[in-house]
């Protein structure tokens, strides 16, 4: 290993050492320069005698994973060092505060909460797809973009379901950070991407009350009260936390990661879709656990070691979210039951998935749209109604059922628009038969196909039975204006 001076002005490896950023309990951040490069960071883990032997092999676990990732919610690795000489990190320099900055002025409003918590939660997302657990998300490890987007760094604890878990191998005791870490990491279970579900949990329980949900335990036994100890409600410390936030961060809390929501893509739907929270005793809460429901949990954690998934990779795709995309109005009563068969045996074979129903009302570039019927009845409630109406003979639980009535002058782009937004696994939607006007313009569903980052089922039934329910239906139909297809 190299005796040189780390100091400014010291060039490693082609890379210029101008100023030391931060130094940490593991490692020390540079801000470096190199030809032709922009702004960069260089960490380097801390080697010195009696530092903590996890950081040189959290260093090796950061080096192994973070060449592999790749988008906005990464920092852009630009390349690194082994030990025999300066071993080294060098990344794109993110501009700007880590959310830690923001716990200077918590409780946060509900609406900031809920932003920030949408951004974690969709870069998890993007990082669980990437078959990588954070596994130390805290408000340190979250930066943001000029651009909005939440990066997450530090990737010494991760796990990477395709890369040796060398942390799992060489030690044995808990790896994460005291007041995020999970009850599954306290169980040294570290393949279950739900522990970065509790940590968002306590992420946003931090941000909405000021005050860290399980305080800052020092010990092993302290860290295992989680494991049936809850939180104190949010809403008994900060009164003006709703009862839909409560709803999601409490869930997120639960020590059973069956219990909590099954990924970060649904808690995502849940934060953008606050109105559609199901509220269950969890909402209501004021206070903690009594002392039965204590014990109980208690007495299931005697010698328990965990649940271990397969990957994260098969634990995303167990939870998918799932959009069937609704022409209610238009589309014949054959095409309907079709779709409502095809998301039964879609979800039938994904049991956590969760469903968004979702229908467009048309709107019209210039004119002023009209949001009632000839009878005064509100188009947006009417079609709400229409879609439960539709939904009901699925016979799903209220937790994993939403829906969405949607507006724009294009029908495909605002549905293709839900789908990036809102992270979604699968879409299933219907086609009507063809025609020359169909086939010169081009169909919706044509278009969600296109455009969709995700996949797309696309139902049709026989033309000839598909127009005859139409031309049976057609005199009852309300005023056109809200065709999707």
């Amino acid at each position: 290993m190299s005796t040189q001076r780390i100091e400014p002005g010291a060039v490693i490896d082609g890379y210029t050492l101008e100023e030391r950023i931060h130094q940490g309990s593991m490692a020390t951040l540079w801000r470096v320069s190199a030809p032709g490069q922009p702004p960069l960071v260089m960490k380097m883990p801390l080697l010195r005698e009696g530092d903590d032997p996890t950081a040189m092999v959290g260093f090796e676990v950061e080096q192994m994973i973070m060449p592999t990732l790749q988008g906005p919610h990464v920092p852009l690795f630009i390349g690194s060092g082994d030990f025999s000489a300066h071993p080294y990190i060098v990344m794109e320099l993110i501009r700007g505060n880590s959310l830690r900055a923001r716990l200077e002025r918590t409780p946060l409003d509900t609406d900031e909460v809920a932003r920030i918590g949408g951004q974690i939660a969709t870069a998890l997302h993007s990082l669980h797809r990437q078959h990588v657990i954070h596994l130390d998300l805290k408000p340190s490890n979250v930066m943001f973009r000029d651009t909005g987007e939440a990066v997450l760094i530090d990737f010494g604890f991760s796990r990477h379901d395709r890369l040796p878990d060398l942390l799992a191998e060489q030690f044995r005791l808990p790896m994460g950070t005291a007041p995020y870490i999970s009850p599954e990491q306290v169980l040294r279970i570290r393949n279950d991407p739900r522990s970065d579900i509790f940590a968002l949990g306590a992420v946003l329980y931090h941000l909405v009350t000021g005050e860290r949900a399980f305080g800052f335990p020092t010990s092993i036994t302290g860290l295992r009260k989680r494991l049936y100890r809850d939180p104190v409600p949010p809403r008994a410390r900060n009164p003006s936390c709703p009862a839909w936030l409560q709803e999601i961060i409490l869930r997120c809390l639960e020590p059973d990661p069956r219990a909590r929501y099954q990924s970060a893509a649904q808690v995502l739907l849940a934060l953008r879709n606050p109105g559609q929270v199901p509220l269950t005793e969890r909402a209501k809460k004021l206070r903690q656990d009594g002392a039965v429901t204590v014990t109980r949990r208690w007495m299931r954690t005697l010698g328990a070691q965990g649940e271990a998934w397969q990957s994260t990779a098969v634990q995303i795709a167990r939870s998918p979210v799932v959009v069937v995309a609704l022409d209610l109005l238009a589309g014949s009563e054959a095409l309907l039951t079709s779709i409502r068969t095809t998301s039964e045996r879609v979800l039938s074979m994904h049991p956590g998935a969760r469903l968004a129903c979702v229908s467009v009302l048309k709107t019209s570039r210039l004119a002023l749209d009209v949001t009632v019927d000839e009878k005064g009845r509100n188009l947006r409630v009417m079609r709400l109604l229409e879609l439960k109406d539709w939904a009901r003979p699925l016979g799903l639980a209220e937790g994993r059922l939403t829906y969405h009535v949607l507006e724009g002058p294009d029908p495909s782009s605002v549905l293709v628009d839900f789908v990036r937004e809102n992270r979604v696994d699968h879409v299933v939607i219907g086609a009507r038969g063809a025609s020359p006007l169909r086939r010169y313009l081009g169909s919706v569903s044509a278009h969600v196909v296109a455009e969709s980052p995700c996949t797309v089922t696309v139902v049709k039934v026989p033309q000839a039975e598909d127009e005859e329910e139409e031309e049976a239906a057609a005199p009852s139909r309300l005023p056109p204006g809200t065709d999707l297809r």
